[in-house]
């Protein structure tokens, strides 16, 4: 869309799913092209970019990022490419400090903890989500329950085989089944299954996620 005097153009912000270009919503797919300027990070610009469009790359300067947005917005419209779904720790946030909501339209899409669970056949819905990406959640969602299903983001500093360390100090069995995800939609996929006690003896996997489950009474 072309710039109009005093137009200011909303911030398209667009859910890419896991990776695979076969997860996103067609709406999504439909305004990243639509759009003129994009912002994402490098494999996304790479897999959605074209080239009429002026590109981007999200780095650790989030200022400068936002600045580019600001001052594109004003041209035309600005798509804003996040992995798995936007409500769930991506650039959101950041945008919602500088922009208001309502200036900020958001499509979602499939996260990696969606399709982890559904690659496991496991329903979702009482699970306990948390992300180790960047961050270390708070230690009262970290405790053990009867029945605590965890699902959880990960990074190359907490991994499958640190996580499950640090929950059997919050008091989890040691059979509690754990099963790892990496490189989720990709041809490469892959997925296995261990306990918290067994872990380490496994390949390591970070960037990646883990669902934990209480079935230590299991036979």
């Amino acid at each position: 869309m072309e710039h109009s005097e005093g137009e200011i153009h909303s911030i398209i912000v667009a859910g890419i799913g896991p990776g695979h270009p076969d997860y996103i919503l067609p709406a999504a797919r439909e305004a990243i092209h639509q759009a003129r300027f994009l912002v994402g990070g490098k494999r996304a610009l790479e897999t959605f970019g074209q080239p009429h469009q002026e590109t981007m790359m999200i780095s650790r300067d989030i200022a400068g990022v936002l600045d580019f947005i600001g001052e594109k917005r004003k041209q035309a419209q600005v798509a804003v490419l996040v992995s798995g779904d936007p409500g769930y720790y991506s650039l959101l946030d950041a945008l919602r400090r500088r922009f208001p909501a309502k200036e900020i339209q958001v499509i979602p899409g499939i996260s990696s903890l969606q399709m982890a669970f559904a690659r496991i056949a496991l329903p979702w819905h009482h699970a306990r989500l948390l992300s180790f990406h960047g961050r270390t959640p708070e230690e009262a969602a970290l405790l053990y329950a009867p029945g605590t299903i965890l699902g959880m983001l990960t990074d190359g500093k907490h991994t499958s085989h640190t996580i499950p360390k640090l929950l059997l100090t919050k008091g989890w069995p040691k059979r509690t089944r754990l099963t790892v995800f990496s490189r989720l939609s990709y041809p490469d996929e892959d997925i296995f299954q261990t306990t918290l006690e067994k872990a380490s003896n496994a390949k390591e996997v970070g960037h990646g996620i883990l669902i934990v489950e209480d079935v230590a009474e299991e036979t």
